[in-house]
C-alpha cells in the first residue's frame, strides 16, 4: 500500500527500542537477523546522535525515530541533525514526530495537532522532506495530518483494529507503520504477568486510554493494570509462530510495516529476535 511514500526501505519489519538501549552491537545484530529498520524511541534527542551511532554501526539497516518529542527538540536543531545525517548517510532515514503526552510535557501541549502543524512548518523550511518524515497519530485528525504533511503514520499501542482504522483515514497512499509488543514463552501465565508489567506505564496515560476506549474497551479494562482480553490484545504472547500469527495480522488490516517492540521474557532483546525472526519469513 505505502511502502512507496517514503523512499526510505524499512521493509516489512523492523525493531522498537529505547534509544538509550542502542549501541553498534544492537544495531549490526538486528541488521544481521534481517530486519528492514530499527525505531528509536524515548525521545531520542534533537542532535540525534543515537540515529548516528545505528547508521554508522550498519549498512543497509533504516533508521527511524519513534519518537522525537516535538516540545522536547528544537525544530530547527532537528532539521540541521536530518541534513548532517542525510548528507553521511543518503536515504536510510525516515524522523518520526509525536507531541509525547500531556502528562509529561509543559502547558503548551495542551494543543499538540497545532504544536505538530507549526513543527513542521519549521521543517519545511529548514529542508526536511515530507515523505521522510512520519507522524505518531492515534485519533482521526492527527491520520490525517499524517497524511497531508508527512509519509504518513506510526501508531504505537494499537491492535489490529486499529490498524484497520488507520488505513481507513489515511487512504491507500499513505504509509501505515505500526508497533506491537510481545513477550516469547512457554508459560501462558508468565508471559500475560510479563506483558502486564510492561503496560503499568502506557496505560495511565490519556491518549493511550482514549484510543483504547474509541476501540470499545472499557473503564474496567483499563482498571488494576488491564484486563486480561486487553492485555492479551496489546501484546502478542507465546511462542514464535504464534506471535508472528498477531504480528501478520497488521498487515492483513492494512499495515505496510510492523515495528515488534520484544517485553522482557525467557530471553533477551537479541535472542528473542533471533527466535522470532525466521517466523516472520516462514
Amino acid at each position: 500500500m505505502g511502502l512507496n511514500a517514503t523512499p526510505v526501505d524499512l521493509g516489512r519489519y523492523g525493531v522498537w527500542l529505547s534509544h538509550q538501549n542502542l549501541d553498534e552491537d544492537v544495531a549490526a545484530e538486528i541488521e544481521r537477523l534481517g530486519f528492514g529498520a530499527v525505531w528509536l524511541g524515548g525521545s531520542a534527542p534533537a542532535d540525534l546522535e543515537p540515529v548516528a551511532t545505528a547508521l554508522a554501526a550498519t549498512s543497509r539497516l533504516a533508521v527511524a525515530t519513534g519518537i522525537v518529542n516535538i516540545w522536547a527538540s528544537s525544530a530547527e536543531e532537528v532539521a540541521d541533525s536530518f541534513a548532517r545525517l542525510e548528507s553521511a548517510y543518503p536515504g536510510r532515514f525516515l524522523l518520526g514526530l509525536g507531541a509525547g503526552h500531556r502528562e509529561l510535557n509543559g502547558p503548551e501541549a495542551v494543543r499538540p495537532l497545532q504544536g505538530m502543524r507549526d513543527y513542521l512548518d519549521v521543517l519545511d523550511r529548514g529542508g526536511v522532506p515530507a515523505d521522510r518524515r512520519v507522524l505518531a497519530a492515534l485519533g482521526p485528525r492527527m491520520l490525517g495530518l499524517s497524511a497531508e504533511r508527512a509519509a504518513g503514520a506510526h501508531p504505537y499501542l494499537v491492535t489490529p483494529a486499529h490498524t484497520r482504522f488507520a488505513r481507513g483515514v489515511l487512504g491507500d497512499g499513505p504509509l501505515l507503520a505500526t508497533e506491537h509488543k510481545l513477550v516469547l514463552g512457554s508459560d501462558p501465565a508468565r508471559t500475560r504477568e510479563e506483558a502486564r508489567r510492561g503496560m503499568s506505564f502506557y496505560l495511565g496515560m490519556r491518549n493511550y486510554a482514549a484510543n483504547l476506549e474509541r476501540l470499545g474497551y472499557t473503564v474496567l479494562d483499563l482498571a488494576d493494570g488491564g484486563s486480561d482480553a486487553l492485555i492479551d490484545d496489546l501484546v502478542a504472547q507465546g511462542d514464535a509462530d504464534r506471535t508472528a500469527a498477531v504480528l501478520r495480522a497488521h498487515l492483513d488490516a492494512g499495515a505496510d510495516h510492523v515495528v515488534v517492540q520484544p517485553l522482557p521474557g525467557e530471553s533477551g532483546l537479541l535472542a528473542t529476535l533471533a527466535r522470532l525472526a525466521p517466523a516472520l519469513t516462514a
